[in-house]
């Protein structure tokens, strides 16, 4: 993970300003000793259900965001992957060659924005029935995402995007919906989640599976996760639970959870989190980043997340909230 700017919006000089900060928190990054862990996993150990959220901004995406997935937020961009969905899949009366629905169609998209929310460029990408974009790594100069049918079960291909040239190079496939992906900064290698995040793989770069392993965690299906120095990623997520008998509708249970990647794959720490996007979805639906910085009495968190689609509530919002967290 790479230091990140704390606001998304606002004058000139704050901007310019929070620049400056961000490179110079780069660059004391980059002398850090290897395995070592970041500020981001010992603040992120002090959030509790009752750690208080500031809501400090909104900037709205002023284009067609269709289904926005995963979010992240690095030195003065912001990128965000989505599906566009053209014919959504249909469940199968009963599963037909081991699917439960059809493969629909659709593409792809990693867009890359400014810090107000200002489309620079649409990278489009798609192959066949695999056009489900899921979750992001920013790791250099390059970008990682897998791109998957838009099923469980089913299978996917994993990119590396160059974020000079925005070239497009298929790393390899896996034989099921792969859902997010991060790079192991020690090992090198690629960790990524199936649909619903019951299943963890690692790859080496050319695509030789290396280790497999089961989700400990029964209450969140992740949906965005970053890679957290040294050798962690969190994620977050949401889970739909059904509303007691009588009453329509169904409840959002959000959450993040710090999970290790080396051989305990222990979750080290998760929280709920409830707070709602302008169109009732908890916050962590879909794409969250989060950043901590260093505070005289301990550490600032901010939260970056884009819970709605393009054509709910006010349309896709970047929301930005800050903690505050003491050691």
């Amino acid at each position: 993970m790479r230091a990140r700017l704390a606001v998304l919006t606002g004058a000139t000089s704050l901007i310019a300003g929070l620049a400056a900060i961000a490179t110079s928190a780069d660059s004391a990054g980059d002398a850090r000793p290897k395995g070592r862990d970041e500020l981001l996993v010992s603040a992120f150990e002090q959030v509790d259900r009752n750690t208080e959220w500031l809501h400090v901004d909104t900037v709205d995406l002023d284009f067609e965001t269709f289904h926005p997935q995963a979010m992240e937020v690095v030195g003065d961009r912001i990128y965000l992957s989505s599906v566009e969905v053209i014919e959504r899949p249909e469940r199968y009366p009963e599963p037909i060659d081991g699917y439960d629905r059809s493969p629909g169609r659709g593409v792809g998209h990693v867009f890359v924005l400014d810090l107000e929310g200002n489309l620079l460029e649409d990278i489009e990408i798609a192959d066949g029935h695999r056009y489900h974009p899921g979750g992001i790594d920013v790791h250099g100069d390059a970008l990682y995402v897998p791109v998957a049918e838009y099923r469980p079960d089913s299978s996917s291909d994993i990119y590396r995007i160059d974020l000079q040239t925005y070239q497009v190079t298929r790393l390899f496939g896996v034989d099921d919906h792969i859902g997010g992906v991060v790079v192991d900064q020690l090992s090198g290698r690629l960790v990524g989640q199936s649909w619903g995040s019951r299943r963890f793989y690692e790859w080496s770069l050319a695509g030789k599976q290396k280790d497999f392993w089961l989700n400990e965690n029964h209450f969140l299906d992740y949906q965005d996760c970053e890679y957290v120095a040294s050798r962690k990623t969190l994620c977050s997520g949401v889970t739909g639970l059904a509303a007691p008998p009588g009453i329509e509708g169904s409840y959002e249970l959000g959450g993040f959870a710090m999970i290790d990647l080396r051989d305990e794959h222990r979750i080290l720490h998760e929280v709920p989190l409830q707070l709602w996007s302008t169109a009732g979805h908890v916050i962590t639906r879909n794409p969250t980043d989060l950043d901590a910085e260093p505070t005289a009495d301990g550490a600032r968190l901010t939260l970056y997340a884009a819970p709605d689609d393009a054509d709910e509530g006010a349309g896709t919002q970047v929301l930005v909230y800050t903690a505050d967290v003491a050691p």
